[in-house]
């Protein structure tokens, strides 16, 4: 095919092409009751990690999803005349995921709080949940002002969070519901707070753990619309009264041993009071600033222990033995081939019953093992470059291995490995955002707390990214000064 037949195809293709992409990108637009049904799909936003008995994966058929907040779903569509779809969101961006517009409403134990109403449209109560507290059998606390100074473990942007934020004591906050309360087992944390839902599958039936049996306060479940979706908020309201008066909702939480006294209990104010307009001020840059810190000396530590790991690893593998060379390459191939953040948990919850390591010495460990395999390889490719004729003139100088690997070819790799290791340094600054799944409140984890406190995520998320940039860069200034100096280039002395 000719060239000018090739660009006449290119002008008509690239635009089809990029609108294309645009419209996939792009997300869909709040829809009203008419729509929906025009559409023939209610699409409601959850998260597969609440886990049971919210929505999660047939243990039977992983291609199916059961809950009861899917079965309340399906009997919604069903009275709408249309079919529910899940769409699978974390649970800190479920709000601002329905604000975009990526599906029609939350149903996903969604807590009634003054703060939300002020955000997005919310419908009638389908479930009234209480707070438990759950404490190990021996810990003798019996009451929520009894933990006063003590670390209480709960799930972010809950109810339990902000009631547990006014109190004076520690809290340790988690992505899961188990983690929780296996942290509570190791006696890591004093008591757990969580909406009874959660307590009673996950923590009052594990041995050791104790649930006291008066609820710290109650609130309800309710779903989340924009507030432009009147006529969609009026038709859900409405079904949801129906399945009220005819049993079906009933049926449905007795199905999922959910129906309990709390069900008939008179409707609820929103838990807890509306908080104050929040900013970005300089109480949140205070402790982004602390968030900082603790990423920064994270990742000194951790690249600390990754560096002579690494450098070990890397002569292990080129100058020992047969077994030496066999685990040297075992650890690299293991670390490098697992993801981190498997490593942090296996580490942090898996080895618990053994060694119960405190969660920022767990988040150095787990960083500078897995980093170590990476240094290793950038080492030994650093000395594998240079010639072999550099050991055979120290050899010839009656230097030993070792002093020839010290004084010969260690200087010479370093000059060359110093970019790689100044990547992975920088690489693993921002993988230290992942430790947060283990309770160490980093600067990626400070931002989304404050940007549920703010209610906006640009602010924050420009911070965070200042603060990076201004951790990472002067490392990476510094690394070329030093690569100038190691190879002693007076031309490029004034760059």
């Amino acid at each position: 095919m000719s060239e000018r037949w090739l660009g006449a195809l290119a002008r008509l293709a690239l635009p089809a092409l990029l609108a294309a992409c645009l419209t996939l990108a792009a997300p869909a637009s709040a829809r009203s009751l008419a729509e929906v049904k025009s559409a023939g799909t209610l699409t409601w936003g959850g998260d597969l990690q609440g886990g049971e008995p919210y929505v999660f994966e047939n243990p039977k058929n992983h291609a199916e999803l059961i809950g009861f907040e899917v079965e309340i779903a399906d009997a919604l569509a069903k009275r709408l005349g249309v079919v529910a779809k899940f769409s699978q969101h974390d649970w800190s961006t479920l709000v601002p995921s329905l604000e975009r517009g990526d599906f029609d409403v939350i149903l996903s134990g969604l807590e009634d709080t003054p703060d939300r109403r002020a955000r997005i449209a919310v419908s009638s109560p389908y479930f009234v949940y209480g707070l438990t507290i759950t404490i190990r059998n021996n810990s003798g606390y019996r009451s929520i002002e009894a933990l006063k100074g003590q670390k209480v473990g709960t799930l972010n942007q809950t109810v339990a969070h902000s009631l547990l934020k006014k109190m004076p004591l520690e809290v340790a906050l988690y992505e899961g519901q188990q983690e929780p309360y296996a942290d509570l087992v190791a006696g890591r944390t004093e008591a757990v707070l969580l909406d009874h839902i959660i307590a009673q599958r996950y923590g009052c039936n594990v041995k050791g753990l104790t649930c006291l049996p008066d609820d710290v306060m109650r609130g309800t479940y309710v779903m989340g619309l924009r507030k432009s979706d009147e006529t969609l908020l009026v038709a859900l309201n409405d079904a949801l009264t129906d399945m009220q008066g005819d049993g079906t909702l009933r049926s449905i939480l007795e199905r999922w041993k959910l129906w309990d006294s709390r069900q008939a209990a008179p409707a609820l104010a929103p838990a807890l009071a509306l908080a104050e307009d929040r900013q970005f001020d300089l109480g949140q840059l205070t402790m982004f600033l602390k968030g900082a810190g603790i990423t920064l000396a994270l990742s000194v530590l951790a690249f600390t222990l990754a560096s002579p790991l690494g450098m070990a690893l890397a002569l292990m593998r080129l100058y020992s033995g047969k077994i030496g060379k066999f685990l040297a390459g075992a650890y690299i191939e293991l670390f490098r081939g697992t993801p981190v953040l498997l490593q942090l948990y296996v580490l942090y919850y898996g080895l618990a019953p053994l060694v119960k390591l405190d969660a920022f010495v767990a988040a150095v460990l787990g960083l500078g093992l897995n980093y170590a395999a990476y240094e290793a390889e950038v080492h030994r490719g650093a000395l594998l470059s240079i010639s072999r004729g550099q050991s055979e003139a120290a050899a010839a100088l009656g230097l030993s291995r070792s002093q020839t690997i010290r004084f010969v070819l260690f200087p010479q790799a370093l000059r060359t490995a110093l970019p790689a290791v100044t990547n992975d340094f920088v690489a693993l600054l921002k993988d230290s955002s992942l430790v947060s799944v283990i309770t160490v409140v980093e600067l990626t984890k400070r931002m989304t707390i404050a940007a549920v406190e703010v209610r906006s995520w640009l602010v924050p998320g420009l911070a965070c990214a200042a603060l990076y940039f201004s951790m990472s860069y002067p490392l990476a200034a510094f690394a070329r000064r030093l690569e100038r100096r190691l190879h002693h280039d007076p031309a490029q002395a004034g760059r």
